[in-house]
This record gives C-alpha cells, structure tokens and sequence, in this order.
C-alpha cells in the first residue's frame, strides 16, 4: 500500500468517526500539496460537506484535528478554504526514500512472462526520400513509447512499415532511369536515400516543367495533367512493377537497397531500432485478398466500374474506396494486409500506431473495417495520434526538397552541442574521443528532448538554438545536472564519505530537502501515468523539475562540506537517487546522459 492510500485508509476513518459515513476511496479526493502551499498531501473536502452538514472550512477543521489526533502519520494541517492541507511526520518520507534507494530499478516494473503483449508500429518511411523532421518526432515518440510500455512491465515488440511501392516510388526511379547517367551511392558519395530522393525532387521539377509548356500552348491546368507524357511513363512503369517486369523490379530493387543501407545509418545515429520490419510490397496482396473475402462475404461491395467500397454511413462515416477499377489496392488495404500477417505471427494483445494526427479518419476507418472482418482485435488498435512539427520559418514540402533532412539536422544539433559546450568549457580536460562523444550525447540529448517535452497531441515548432541551451528545460541542462551530481559522487568516494538514509536526520531536513524526498518518490507514479496516458512528454517534464529541484538544493546546502556526518550522508543519498532516476527517465526518452561534462 502506497504512502497515500495509507493516508487515504485514515481519512475514510475519520469521515466514518465524525459523520457516521462509509465512502470509498473513489469520494476522496486526495492530492500531493501544491508547492507553493505548507504541506504534503491536500484533502479537497467540498464533496464531503453533504455528510458532514457543515461549512467546507469546518470540515476540513475537524478532519484535520481528528488525524492529528489519531494518527501518527500526519504531524500538523492547515485549511484554506475547502483545502486541507496535511504535513507527515519527516520519517514517513526517509522510508518511502529508503525503500527508492534500495531499489536499483525504482520506477519500472519487470516484465513477466504472462505480460500483455504491445505491437508499436513507428517511422513508415517512403523508399522515395530519406527520413526528415517530421520522422524524426515518429521515431522518437515510437522508441520512447515502447521503452515507457516496457518500464509498466509489458512485453513490446516495436516494428516498422516500409512504403516502398506506389506511383511515388516510380518517380524516382523513372528519373534516375532517364537522366541519372548510371549515378550510383558508391560514384557520388551520397546517402542512398538521399540520391533517391534527389531524383524525386528532379521527377517533380521535369514534371512542373512540363505542365507549364502545356498550360502555355493552351491547356487548361487539369487538361496538362492529363496530357503529361512523364506521368504516364511513371504510371506505366508502376504497372509493370505491379506485372512483375523483370526490368522494373530489377531497379526497385536496387534502388531500395540504396535507401534501405541509408535508413539504417539514419537510425543508427538517431538511437532507434525495431524488433521486426515489414514492407508494403509483401503486405498489399494479402490485404487484397482479405478485401476480396470481405467481398464475398458480403461486408463490402463492387461498384459498376470494378471498384470495391466500404458503406460505412451506418457507422456514421461515408462510402470508403478499398479496391480502384484496376484492381490496384489502397493504403487502407495495405494497411489491412499487414495486420492480418502481424496477427498471424505474434499474440498481440494491444496494436499501436504512432501515426500524425492528418490520419485519424484513416485508423478510425481501420479500425471499423478489421471488426467488420472478424478481427476481434480490431476495435482495440491504438492510433497513438500526434501534431505536425515545424521550423520557426514554417512548413516544409518533400517535392520541392524544403524538408529538413534528419541527418542534416542531427549533423547540425551535434555540430552546434560541440561549439556551445566548448565556450562555456564543458570538454575542458576531456580527450578528443570523449569530448566528441560529449558533443554527440548533447546534441541529440537536445533534439529529442526538445520534441519529446512536447504534448504529443499538440503542433509543435522545433527552434534548434532554444533546445541546446544548458540553462531552461532543455535535455542539456539535465544532462549537465546528471554530470554535475555525478562529481560530486566521485569527490565523495575520494574523501571516503558515505552515502546514507539514517531517520534520525527526519527532523533537521530543511523544506527544500523534504520537497526534493517527494518529488524522487513520485517517480513510479509518473512512468505508470506516461504509460497509461501515452504521453513520454509526461516523464520529460518531471526529470526537468527534478534537475530543477536538485540544482536549488545544489545551490542552497553544501554536501561535502557539511561537518554533520549523518546530513552529509543523507544529502548524498539524495544526489545519488536524483542521479538514478535522471538517468532511467532519460533513458524512457532514449536519450543518453554522460558521466563527466
């Protein structure tokens, strides 16, 4: 029983003494005290002035004398309002703190061998470009999420889909086909997914081209589309990708492999990996084939021109196309395939796509259609929905080469991470190995933190030079917080000082200190609430209140200085704890802390 529910034991206690009730912990509303308020948990005590007939200020009185009188948990309270604010007795927290410091890994929960079973689905990267910002908030949000299930003791497989076929993979190869001249990773010194996408942005570049020539002999804009020679050749050459043409597969093929070497150096520097990746050319034909079932079965229907839809008007959406004319499949077939085969494969309990929020009507639909098809499974899936990411200068756009390419921009934050730390003299006496090493863990440490710190849900803009800043809620600052308690830790081995956690110090603990013990024992209730809520923005902002709070202590009381043996152990102790857990949430955000800064 935690230390509130305890509280929450006594409280019920006392409403049945004084007002002859019996409620449920679910009446009681009870809150750690607001930080600006004396005391450790608040009773909110308006729901119980029915019972009590009272003023809410009268009750809280009451409720507050009886605890103090009866309990020996709670040493004093205040009212304000219909606030009753209680203060524990010091050693109840040296407990709840000892407990965390004899827990090496305090916060997270194993996982058992019955645990449920959580699919995450992130990145979904196209085999036509390489992987930019906004990707790059997929796959940290994905890797996060799945290190957060993990740490609420579920079993996680994450897993990628890789789109790489369709009429925008053909652009790209149509374009290297004709004005490529053999360019290969190899002849260039280019990333393959960044020759790839190079030949895509040509592709769209010709074809605009194109369109303007039309539109200036006469055409109308709709009638240049139609007439466009470079767009029937990609067209046709998608039809002889769907054919089976030697030739064409030949050069999907190879150029894939150009991307698919480049994706993973990506994914590499940015810390992030996958358990298992599927690919849309394996997953259309059976989701085809579950369509056609669908079909048969009557669930969905064919159209005069060949088409086969979806009604779902009594679901309160529209008409949805699964199957075009040609026979050629949709994302939502594709996407319909691939959960059929992941279904096949493991025993998932729970599905979670970490999809942009421009795709809700996409999985709302899914998730409607995978029921209709018998998946019991499929009114379950999670679309784990999250906002657009953008530069202070706006939107960027893939056809017209404006995004901002992720190893671009890691290359930049690290670049950035290395002079910064330099100036202010965070590498001073490190090597040229550790110093890069240094650069490295700063850089990206930034990056993710700046866009993990965000609410999932929300649009976000991403300012390069705000999120390397070693001052403000950034990752550096709590990187350079952990380095700093991590010296001090040595300065304390070297002296042969002890950490330590005596209750006889319970009653010198200045407010500071006390305020510090709470907040490194709400450390469990925040990874379960990251979990429940989907959110790792919720772990984000604790480790930075927390480094926040031990930098105000840090600045406030000396440590190895202080000539009370017991204090100076138990200040120790606190930074070791703080240390612990700054690097296990950071960890939950996939960002690594260093030792020495």
């Amino acid at each position: 029983m935690t230390l509130s529910q305890q509280i929450e034991q006594q409280i019920l206690q006392a409403v049945q003494q004084l007002y002859a009730h019996v409620v449920t912990e679910g009446q009681i509303s009870l809150q750690p005290t607001k930080k600006e308020f004396v005391g450790d948990y608040t009773l909110v005590v308006f729901p119980l002035v029915k019972l009590s007939g009272k003023r809410p200020e009268e009750t809280a009185e009451e409720l507050g004398q009886w605890l103090v009188e009866h309990s020996e948990r709670i040493t004093s309270y205040n009212v304000i309002k219909g606030f009753l604010n209680l203060s524990l007795n010091p050693r109840l927290w040296i407990q709840q703190f000892q407990k965390a410091l004899d827990n090496a890994h305090y916060g997270t929960n194993p996982v058992k061998d019955d645990a449920e079973l959580y699919m995450v689905e992130y990145s979904s990267p196209n085999t036509n470009k390489p992987l930019h910002l906004g990707h790059v908030r997929n796959n940290l949000l994905g890797f996060s999420l799945s290190r957060i299930l993990e740490a609420n003791g579920k079993k996680v497989i994450k897993t990628n889909i890789v789109n790489d076929r369709g009429i925008h993979i053909c652009k790209s190869m149509l374009a290297w086909k004709k004005w490529g001249k053999g360019e290969t990773p190899a002849s260039s010194g280019k990333k393959g997914d960044h020759l790839v996408g190079d030949y895509y942005v040509a592709f769209d570049k010709h074809y605009k081209a194109e369109l303007a020539q039309l539109q200036a002999e006469g055409k109308s804009k709709e009638e240049a589309e139609a007439a466009s020679t470079l767009m029937a050749e990609a067209r046709n050459m998608l039809l002889g990708w769907e054919a089976a043409d030697p030739e064409v597969r030949s050069l999907w093929e190879t150029m894939n492999q150009w991307v698919y070497q480049g994706f993973d150096a990506t994914y590499q520097q940015m810390g992030v990996a996958f358990d298992t990746i599927y690919y849309e050319s394996q997953t259309y034909l059976p989701g085809k084939e579950k369509v056609l079932e669908g079909l048969e079965q009557g669930i969905f229907f064919r159209k005069e021109d060949g088409s086969v839809w979806a009604d779902l008007t009594e679901d309160g959406l529209d008409q949805k196309v699964l199957l075009r004319a040609d026979g050629t499949s949709v994302y939502m077939t594709q996407d319909i395939g691939t959960a059929s085969l992941r279904f096949e494969t493991y025993p998932i309990d729970r599905m979670v796509y970490v999809v942009g929020n421009e795709q809700n009507y996409h999985f709302q639909v899914l998730s409607i259609l995978l029921d209709k098809l018998g998946f019991s499974w499929g009114k379950d899936l999670v679309h784990f929905s999250y906002g657009m990411v953008e530069l202070p200068e706006g939107k960027m756009k893939s056809r017209e080469g404006t995004v901002v390419d992720a190893d671009d921009l890691m290359e930049e934050m690290i670049r950035t991470a290395r002079e910064t730390s330099k100036e202010l003299g965070k590498l001073d006496g490190l090597t040229d190995a550790e110093a890069e090493n240094i650069a490295r863990m700063v850089g990206l440490g930034a990056l993710k933190y700046f866009i993990l710190k965000v609410d999932p849900k929300k649009n976000m803009t991403f300012n390069p030079k705000e999120s390397i800043d070693f001052n403000g809620n950034t990752g550096p600052f709590i990187q350079y917080t952990h380095a700093r308690i991590q010296s001090v830790l040595r300065k304390a081995a070297e002296s042969n000082f002890a950490a330590s956690a005596s209750e006889d110090v319970a009653e010198k603990l200045s407010e500071k200190e006390q305020y510090l013990i709470r907040l490194l024992t709400k450390y469990p209730n925040i990874v379960a609430e990251a979990g429940t809520e989907f959110s790792p923005s919720v772990v984000a902002n604790y480790v930075y209140d927390l480094a926040k709070e031990y930098n105000q202590f840090y600045h406030d009381h000396s440590i190895l200085k202080e000539n009370n043996s017991d204090i100076r152990g138990f200040r120790l102790s606190l930074s070791l704890l703080t240390a612990r857990i700054l690097k296990s949430g950071m960890y939950l955000l996939g960002i690594e802390v260093p030792d020495r800064m």
